[in-house]
C-alpha cells in the first residue's frame, strides 16, 4: 500500500503528551526562503509553528494552498520605484500524493490534488498543499490556486472554499481522523461547514474546531454577502436560511470571524493585549466561544544568531560588538548591490521592515521633515535608515508610501529602501540592525512579531506599545513610545507618536548608542536574554496543545 492511498500515519513517533491529531489549515507558510507562498506576519508565524512542533514531536500536520505564482516578487521600475512581477514557481522537494478529488465551486466540480512536505526538507511536521492547477480544470479553476489573497472577491473566496472544503476532504481521503481543525485565522472557514454536512450536528462540530483571531478591529475582520457565498458553494450544500440559523445570523451580512467564533468550542487572541481587545470588541455578540490569549513567537533554533548567543553567555562582550558589526557589514553589502549606498557599520542603524500597510505608517519618522533632515544630517551621531516590506499588490495607498520614500531616499546617501522582503532578507535585516522600529498606531498590531527575531539577532525593539511588547519591554531591554489618548483623533495619536519617536531616538537612543556604549550592549544584551524562552515559538507550540486542543470550552 501506498503512503498516501489509506489511513495515513505520522511519518514520525510523536511524543504521548501530543498524541491528539491536531490539523493546522493556514493561508500562508513561511517555511524556508525557497517555499514562496506568503505574504507577511501570518505566514512567518505559520512557519515557526510547523518548525516548532516538527521540534517537539507533536502529532501536527499542516495544511495549507500552493500557490502557483506565490504572493508575487518584489522588483523595480526603471525608477527604482517598486514593479510586482507574477512569476511561476517550481518545487522539486515537495511530493505527488497522486490524491485527487472535487469539490463544488459556483456549481461546479473542481478538481483538487495535494502535494506533500516531508518533515527531513525543512525541518517541520508533514505537511500537505492543495492545487486545482490539474488539466482536467478549466483556466478559471486552475487558476483559484494562482495568487494568494487574489484581488478578485469571488476568486478569493474560492481560494478560501479550497483551503477549508479541500483541506477537510483531503483528511477524508487519507482517514486521518482528525481530533482537532485549528483554523489560524478564518480563511479555512468552510471546513466547519463540511464537517457540518458531515455529522449533521453543531455539537460535533464545535467538539473539533478551534479558531486563532489575528484582527483586533472589527473592521478589518473580512465580511461578505451571504447569498454570494451560498452561491460560490461556500456552505457545502446548506441553504442561506439554515446558515443563518446555524450561525445565529438575522442579517445577509456574513461576518467570517464572528461565526468562526460560534462554530469553535474555543478560540484565541495572539498576546495578552490582543486577547483583552478581542473579548471586549466581540463579547456584544451572543454564542460565541471562549477567547484566551495565546501570545505569537518565533523560533529560535530557525531565527537566532547563535553567535551572538554564544558570546553573550560568555560576557565577552568584545566579541559580541564585532560578531554585531560583521553581521551589520554584511546586511550593508546587499544594500549596496541594491540600491548604491555604501553604509557604515559604526553607525546607528534603525531597520523599519514588515508588510507595509497604512496603519503601520512606514513613513511616521519622515514626517516632520525638520527634525528628520536634523537627523539624518547629524555628522557627529549618524543615524542610518532601512526599510524594506511588500504592500499588497492592489493596495495603491501603500505602494505610493513605499515609493515616496523610494524617492525620499534619493536624497540621502545614509537611507534606503530594498525590495524583496522574503525570509532570507528578513534575517539579514534582524541581524544588521541596532534599532527595530515599530510603529503601528495602536491598538491595532496583533502580537507584531518580528521585532522578536530582531531580538534575538541583539537590535533592540523602538516600538510603540502594542502587540507583545506589553509583556516584554521592562524599561531595560527596549525604547517604547508611550500610549497616546485613544479618544483622540487619528491625527492627534499620529502627532503624538512622531513627536515622542523622535525626541526618543535624539534625546535617548543616540546618545546612549554614541556616548555611553557599555549600556548599549547591556540592554543588547538584556533584550537578548529576555526574548527567551518564552517568545520562542516551543513555548508557543506546547500552550496550543495544552490550552487549546486539550483545553475546555
Amino acid at each position: 500500500m501506498k503512503l498516501f492511498d489509506k489511513n495515513y500515519k505520522h511519518p514520525y513517533a510523536y511524543d504521548p503528551k501530543y498524541k491528539k491529531r491536531a490539523v493546522y489549515f493556514s493561508m500562508e507558510f513561511a517555511i524556508d526562503q525557497p517555499f514562496k507562498i506568503y505574504s507577511g506576519g501570518l505566514g512567518f508565524l505559520a512557519g515557526s509553528h510547523m518548525r516548532s512542533a516538527y521540534e517537539l514531536k507533536q502529532n501536527l500536520i499542516g495544511i495549507g494552498v500552493l500557490w502557483k505564482y506565490g504572493y508575487y516578487d518584489q522588483v523595480r521600475k526603471g525608477d527604482q520605484s517598486m514593479d510586482a512581477l507574477f512569476q511561476e514557481k517550481i518545487y522539486s522537494f515537495l511530493e505527488d500524493t497522486n490524491i485527487k478529488f472535487t469539490i463544488e465551486v459556483h456549481g461546479h466540480p473542481v478538481w483538487v490534488t495535494a502535494k506533500y512536505l516531508a518533515p527531513e526538507v525543512f525541518d517541520t511536521v508533514p505537511m500537505f498543499f492543495l492545487s486545482t492547477d490539474l488539466p482536467e480544470n478549466d483556466y478559471l479553476a486552475q487558476s483559484i490556486c494562482h495568487r494568494l489573497y487574489d484581488a478578485d472577491q469571488q476568486a478569493k473566496i474560492a481560494q478560501y472554499i479550497l483551503l477549508g472544503v479541500g483541506g477537510a476532504k483531503l483528511l477524508d481521503e487519507l482517514e486521518y481522523g482528525a481530533e482537532v481543525y485549528h483554523l489560524n485565522e478564518a480563511h479555512a472557514l468552510p471546513a466547519a461547514f463540511h464537517l457540518y454536512s458531515k455529522y449533521k450536528s453543531l455539537d460535533e462540530v464545535k467538539k473539533r474546531l478551534v479558531f486563532t483571531t489575528h484582527t483586533p478591529e472589527e473592521a478589518g475582520n473580512e465580511k461578505h454577502d451571504i447569498n454570494l457565498l451560498y452561491k460560490l458553494g461556500y456552505f457545502c450544500g446548506l441553504t442561506v436560511e439554515e446558515v443563518k440559523q446555524l450561525a445565529g445570523l438575522n442579517t445577509s451580512e456574513f461576518s467570517h470571524s464572528l461565526v468562526a467564533l460560534r462554530m469553535s468550542r474555543l478560540s484565541n487572541g495572539v498576546s495578552a493585549l490582543h486577547g483583552e481587545v478581542s473579548r471586549e470588541m466581540w463579547g456584544k455578540y451572543d454564542n460565541i466561544c471562549p477567547i484566551i490569549s495565546i501570545t505569537n513567537a518565533q523560533n529560535r533554533k530557525y531565527w537566532a544568531d547563535e553567535a551572538l548567543y554564544r558570546y553573550m553567555e560568555r560576557n565577552e562582550d568584545d566579541k559580541l560588538v564585532a560578531r554585531k558589526k560583521y553581521l551589520k557589514a554584511k546586511l550593508f553589502e546587499t544594500v549596496a548591490d541594491q540600491t548604491g549606498n555604501l553604509l557604515d557599520p559604526d553607525a546607528l542603524t534603525i531597520v523599519w521592515a514588515r508588510r507595509f500597510a497604512a496603519y503601520k505608517r512606514a513613513d511616521l519618522i519622515t514626517e516632520d521633515r525638520e527634525r528628520f533632515e536634523r537627523i539624518i544630517s547629524n555628522t557627529d551621531k549618524k543615524v542610518q535608515i532601512i526599510w524594506a516590506g511588500k504592500p499588497y499588490p492592489q493596495d495603491l495607498g501603500a505602494i505610493s508610501v513605499f515609493n515616496h520614500l523610494v524617492h525620499l531616499t534619493k536624497k540621502y546617501h545614509n537611507c534606503t529602501v530594498l525590495v524583496g522582503y522574503e525570509l532570507k532578507l528578513s534575517r539579514k535585516l534582524k541581524q544588521g540592525a541596532d534599532i527595530w522600529l515599530n510603529n503601528p498606531r495602536v491598538p491595532r498590531e496583533a502580537s507584531g512579531t518580528s521585532g522578536m527575531t530582531a531580538s534575538m539577532n541583539g537590535a533592540i525593539n523602538f516600538s510603540t506599545d502594542d502587540g507583545w511588547i506589553p509583556e516584554f519591554a521592562n524599561g531595560e531591554n527596549a525604547f517604547v513610545i508611550p500610549r497616546p489618548d485613544l479618544s483622540r483623533p487619528v491625527f492627534e495619536q499620529d502627532e503624538h507618536d512622531m513627536n515622542h519617536l523622535l525626541d526618543t531616538l535624539e534625546h535617548q537612543i543616540l546618545p546612549m548608542y554614541y556616548d555611553r556604549p557599555e549600556e548599549w550592549v547591556t540592554m543588547m544584551k538584556n533584550s537578548m536574554r529576555d526574548v527567551l524562552p518564552y517568545f520562542d515559538s516551543n513555548r508557543m507550540a506546547y500552550q496550543y496543545y495544552e490550552k487549546l486542543y486539550n483545553g475546555q470550552s
